[in-house]
This record gives structure tokens, sequence and C-alpha cells, in this order.
């Protein structure tokens, strides 16, 4: 074991450690920032030998055996984004890419040591464990995504938020795995940040960084009133992490009001104003996903007879991240209205719909299909088969967030 342990560790300095760190530093010295650059030191080492007298299940890095004391907790990871951080349109780029490109992504994707050195030995990466991982290690940790451990485990001691009932934490005997180290880090928006919030130095365009969730937070009311991501991500502790991807949270996060006025001239004015309300950042925050806001002409039968009006909201990027082409995104409290006037409808029954369409994976979408288009004579049986099955999976994911209709009202010309 120490010598699989040993090379993992090799593996990480060598490989892992030529990667970019999106660590947020937070220069005052309060206990949760000093918690969280302690806790957050990436690359992440390894975990090494568990403590003596520790079971398989205290020793277990995987989240099926989590699952057998916080039931809830892995059902609700095992439904997130968090547990398909390692799925096919990740796959398919550590086949593809250098190690020393694919590492940068590893820190977020599969952050454990453990997991990047099992990536290794799959892949036949330089410096790769020659032994087989040790029993507290699964086989296939490294494609279970950002696992419970990556949040939760350090050195094999557990940390976590305070309480939330009168339960005992650490320093009691007969706990499982010892207990659990209490910081209010965990119920801290900067906790998120080391993978949601680029340094100032990070990746930019046009002066703004690729990823920038946590200031756009600090900027907004939410930040002021107290909402942290935990409130609407994480809500009862629930391991949800819902977004842009989740009908209900698109939903929750905006206002809508449509209305239809007949005109003094016989026509009718159709006016629809959209608000982001509910995100405590822009509407969406990152620039994977793309948003439609649209007004449409409905039949008597409900049918699609006439798009009248369309808004993109989105941070129009290249597949390759070199050019900003557009940001129409909504900050915190910023409102978007669609306005025309249109004439009357030939008869009764006709209604006008204000739709909310949701690509929450549309750049990942132009990025799978350009590689498809360009280089899949380049790339392995494999690595070919992933590209496909992530591309339908990114475009499988689009959805309607949401409908309002009114109906046409009766235009009496003068």
């Amino acid at each position: 074991m120490f010598r699989w342990m040993t090379a993992a560790l090799v593996l990480v300095a060598v490989v892992v450690g030529l990667a970019m760190t999106w660590i947020w530093r937070e220069p005052a010295p309060d206990p949760v920032a000093r918690f969280l650059e302690q806790h957050w030191d990436k690359p992440l080492v390894a975990q090494g030998a568990p403590p003596e007298g520790f079971s398989a299940l205290e020793a277990s890095l995987s989240p099926g055996d989590c699952a057998e004391c916080h039931a809830q907790q892995h059902q609700d990871w095992s439904e997130s984004l968090h547990s398909h951080t390692m799925g096919p349109g990740m796959l398919w780029q550590t086949r593809a890419l250098a190690p020393a490109e694919i590492a940068k992504c590893l820190d977020c994707h599969a952050p454990l040591a453990e997991q990047k050195a099992l990536l290794a030995m799959e892949l036949d990466w330089p410096g790769a464990p020659t032994t087989p991982p040790p029993d507290y290690v699964a086989p296939d940790l490294h494609r279970q995504g950002l696992v419970c451990a990556a949040c939760h485990v350090r050195a094999h001691e557990r940390f976590g938020p305070p309480a939330a009932e009168e339960k005992p934490a650490g320093d009691t005997p007969g706990l499982p795995h010892g207990g659990f180290v209490e910081s209010t880090a965990f119920s801290d928006s900067r906790f998120c940040a080391t993978c949601h919030q680029f340094p100032e130095d990070g990746p930019a365009l046009n002066g703004k960084l690729l990823e920038n969730t946590l200031q756009e937070w600090r900027d907004s009311r939410h930040a002021a009133e107290g909402r942290q991501c935990q409130s609407c991500h994480m809500p009862g502790r629930r391991h949800l992490w819902r977004g842009i991807h989740d009908p209900e949270m698109v939903r929750s996060a905006l206002t809508t009001e449509l209305t239809l006025e007949a005109t003094s001239r016989g026509r009718l004015q159709v006016r629809a104003e959209i608000r982001n309300s509910g995100a405590g950042h822009y509407f969406p925050t990152y620039l994977v996903a793309r948003v439609w806001l649209r007004l449409v002409l409905l039949d008597p039968d409900g049918k699609d007879r006439t798009l009248l009006m369309e808004q993109v909201v989105a941070r129009d990027v290249d597949v390759w991240l070199k050019e900003e082409r557009s940001d129409t995104r909504m900050a915190p409290d910023e409102s978007r209205v669609l306005e025309l006037e249109i004439g009357p409808p030939p008869g009764p029954g006709w209604q006008v719909e204000l739709r909310i369409d949701v690509a929450p994976r549309e750049h990942y979408e132009r990025m799978f299909a350009t590689v498809l288009r360009n280089n899949a004579a380049d790339l392995g049986a494999e690595t070919l088969r992933l590209l496909e099955q992530a591309f339908v999976e990114a475009r499988e994911s689009r959805f309607t967030a949401l409908r309002t209709r009114q109906p046409v009202p009766v235009v009496i010309a003068n």
C-alpha cells in the first residue's frame, strides 16, 4: 500500500501540480478563511493509511459506503450533477488530451489524489501507480465524480457543519470514524468558491472572469441580506445543488408578467417582463447555458403559429474560450422586456404565450459537435463513443422551464 500511495503522491506532484489552482484566497484572517485555505489547498493530498482500529466501512472513500449512515445525503448526491462530474463529457477529454492539459479540470471534477491516481492507472499516464490501490480506495472511485470525501474527508478525518440537532461530534468514544470536526465554513458561500470562483488572475474574456459566481453574489442584495449559496442550492442541508439544469430552480429564479391590451388603433399591444428576482448571481452565472425568452402566438388548438419575438440570455463564447461575442445575462434584480404591437388574429380563441426555453449545456453541444465534425477520425473508438454519448446527453438536457399564456382580447377597430 505504501508504494501505491507514494506513486499517487508523485503523480499529484508531477501531473496535477501542473494544473492551475482555482482557489479563492481570502485575505481576512477570520476562522472560516483560515479553515478553507487549508481545507482546499489543492491539489489535495492522499488520505494515507487509515487510523488503527478503523473498520473497512469507516476507512472507505466510496459514497456508497457513506450511505450506510447518511442515506438521504447519498440519495440527493446521486441525483445531483456532483455525482456526474466524471461523466462522458469529461471522460472523453481525459482520453483525448495530454495529462497536463486535463489535470486542471480534475481539481474540481475528481479532486481526491486517489481518484487522480486511479485515472492515471486506467489511462497509463506517466508516474501512475504500478500496484493495486489499498482496500479503502474502490477501483471505480475516479469515475464517481465529486464524491463525499472530496468535501468531508482529510487524512481520514471527517469534517462537516455544526450539528443541526444536539448530537455529539468529535472526541466521543464509540462514534463511527471518530465523529467529525465541526466548521461553520460548510455553511459559508466561500466554501463553494473553490470550484465556482476563479481568482482575480484567472481566465477571463473582455475583462470578465469566466467563473465569477462568488463575486456576483457578493455584489448582490442577497449577500447583504445573509443568503448564502447553500440557502438556495442546499435547502435544509439537502445535497441537491440544483441550478440552471433544473426547471423548478429556473422558475424560482424568475418573476414574470405577461399583459395584452387592445390599442385605440385596433391592434394588440403585447408586453412581457422577466426579472431575475431569485438568483443571487447572474442568470445564468456560467457560460455553458443558453436561455431563450420567447413570445409565441398560439391558435385556438394551442398550436404554435408565429414566433412573435425572441431574446437570448447567455454569455456567448466560442467553443475554445477565445472570444466573447456577447453577454446578455441578467444581473440580480435586472429585468428584460419583450414588447411589440401586432394585428388582431383571424378569430376568437387565440393566445399569446411567454415561453422560457433552456439549453443548460449549449456551449458543450457546440464544442462536442465541432470535435465530432472536425476531429472524429483522430479519436480512438472508446473516446469517440464517449464523445458521441456526451453530445447526445448535452442535447437531451434541453427543457422548457416556463409557459405563461394570456387570451387575445377582442380588438374593435375604430
